[in-house]
């Protein structure tokens, strides 16, 4: 039994210490602990796609259409402002058009064999609201 245990130890510890790491990760906490706003059916130009290569991640400004809930074509920003229509196929997992949950794509795979996620920043829920912590009674009242 202690065997067992002491495994199931090792193998927690051995896939949080090999954690996806970058850009990702960072947006996905921030999405996991604020929430998002439903994405309805709409063009969306203030995006981030983040491309997953291994345990690391990049992510690039782009464009999305949003139809029946569904991502229908993405664009890819460059640095001059400009936007290109991503024209290879993309699907997700179950090879259809990927949906999206919590304000986040489901995990898109293109033709050129690229996984990355579309992320909807705007969507993201604001702060909740926190009570303003008052300073200790200080030199004043001592």
């Amino acid at each position: 039994m202690k065997k067992i245990f002491l495994l199931i130890l090792l193998s927690v510890f051995f896939v949080n210490s090999y954690a996806q790491t970058g850009c990702y990760s960072d947006w996905k906490t921030v999405f996991e602990k604020r929430g998002a706003y439903t994405v309805t059916d709409d063009m969306y130009r203030n995006v981030i796609i983040s491309f997953i290569e291994g345990e690391e991640s990049f992510c690039i400004y782009g464009k999305v259409r949003v139809e029946n809930g569904k991502i229908v074509s993405i664009f890819v920003q460059y640095e001059d402002g400009e936007f290109a229509l991503m024209d290879q196929k993309f699907t997700n997992k179950l090879k259809r058009a990927p949906g999206i949950v919590n304000g986040i794509s489901e995990e898109i795979s293109n033709e050129a064999g690229e996984k990355f996620y579309v992320l909807f920043v705007d969507k993201i829920k604001p702060k909740k609201r926190e009570y303003k912590k008052a300073a200790g009674p200080g030199a004043n009242f001592k």
